[in-house]
């Protein structure tokens, strides 16, 4: 007698989410388009500071955590911007969208695919800016904060992409759009760097390692409901 094999009620959810990313680490493997444009954009933004602010050592230690981020934040915009425009462009989310598959597999796939882009230009963009500003950012505690910053920072930036991508304007919608919602995260990260940074207390990092962790819940949640109605319209 032939034994039943049930297969786990989440596989078919967990391998369309690989396959939303794979298509797009595969897409980017061969086309470079998105990592190029944010690690050139985020080396322009580093030398540029780098020249600009003429400042001593230890003045250039208390600007590192606020450059960092406003590098990193910038750069996971435009690589958001990108993301969502190549798949419009090549009518590839629309095919996403009509694949019989949980849209949140699309939805987290996305995310996840943008997490990584952003997490390999902080991996190029660390020791470049290292050795620019003569600072060692190979801090654990500052690893963990990028970790947690770039996820909430992509939770909530995968979702408002797909909704400005639908537009005209798109281009310039993301940032007006992402930004004001995206103040909690970006605080917490750059106040949360520089504590690390700067060797703070752990009592006055952990306020905002906690606001940063309650923001990747709250905006991933939401963005989770959320994601199947936006792509809707």
């Amino acid at each position: 007698m032939r034994t039943a094999v049930t297969r786990p009620a989440g596989t078919p959810f967990v391998r369309s989410m690989l396959a939303v990313v794979w298509k797009d680490l595969a897409a980017e493997w061969r086309s470079k388009e998105i990592l190029s444009s944010m690690l050139v954009f985020a080396l322009l933004v580093i030398l540029i500071f780098n020249f600009a602010l003429e400042l001593d050592a230890s003045a250039r230690r208390e600007a590192t955590a606020g450059i960092l981020w406003v590098t990193l934040a910038f750069a996971g915009t435009l690589g958001l911007n990108r993301s969502m425009a190549v798949e419009k462009d090549r009518g590839c989310l629309d095919g996403l969208l009509l694949a019989p598959v949980d849209r949140t597999a699309i939805y987290f796939g996305k995310s996840i695919a943008n997490w990584l882009f952003m997490l390999s230009v902080a991996l190029i963009v660390l020791p470049v800016y290292s050795i620019l500003y003569n600072v060692n950012l190979f801090n654990p505690g500052l690893l963990m904060v990028i970790l947690l910053g770039s996820e909430g920072y992509v939770a909530i930036g995968t979702l408002l992409s797909s909704m400005a991508v639908q537009t005209r304007m798109r281009d310039i919608l993301l940032p007006i759009l992402l930004f004001p919602v995206i103040i909690p995260v970006v605080l917490a990260s750059v106040k949360a760097s520089y504590g690390y940074l700067q060797g703070s207390a752990m009592t006055d990092i952990q306020p905002w390692i906690t606001l940063l962790v309650a923001s990747d819940l709250i905006f991933t949640a939401v963005a989770f409901m959320v994601f199947d109605y936006v792509v809707e319209e």
